[in-house]
């Protein structure tokens, strides 16, 4: 697999088209287990959120990744619990720049699950 398959690029540069595909990349039984509690869910950010941080990435890169991350969410994957029923419902009534106020306020709630 080369680095052109990876959402976070050595360089710090991000490639959020890849995001779609990191996420199928995620084995389903662990998808699952991250999605069926909201707790599992910050935990898991957070921890990617701390990586991107270790290289470098600052909060709007990380944003745009959690922006990308939402849209699919949303899209293709049934909210499992009530905060991810009402994210999905906020994310689906916001405009594009209330939907990036949220990646914000969600790349900061991540950081303080850590």
């Amino acid at each position: 697999m080369t680095e052109n398959n990876h959402v976070i690029h050595k360089d710090g540069q991000v490639a959020t088209e890849q995001v779609e595909g990191a996420i199928n990349k995620i084995p389903s039984e662990q998808r699952d287990n991250i999605l069926e509690n909201f707790d599992a869910f910050k935990e898991y950010l957070g921890k990617r959120i701390a990586v991107g941080e270790s290289i470098g990435l600052g909060e709007e890169q990380m944003a745009k990744i959690a922006e990308k991350v939402a849209d699919y969410l949303a899209a293709k994957e049934e909210p499992r619990n009530r905060e991810e029923k009402l994210l999905q419902e906020l994310w689906n009534v916001g405009k594009e720049e209330e939907r990036h106020l949220l990646a914000h306020m969600l790349v900061r709630l991540a950081q303080h699950a850590q």
